[in-house]
């Protein structure tokens, strides 16, 4: 299969719930106070799987 027949399913909202509470213990805060650990685990992924599958 080339890669022109990739599909890439992500259950988006099962990650960003992974990514919350794996850092429950030492939430990621920007500035503000806001948790942004489920932005940063969610976004690693992408990251993560565009480095691997190069699409």
């Amino acid at each position: 299969m080339n890669n022109e027949n990739k599909l890439f399913l992500l259950n988006a909202y099962a990650l960003i719930y992974r990514a919350y509470y794996a850092f429950i213990k030492n939430p990621r805060l920007n500035s503000k106070g806001f948790n942004t650990s489920a932005i940063l685990g969610f976004v690693n992924t992408l990251e993560e799987l565009l480095k691997k599958e190069k699409p």
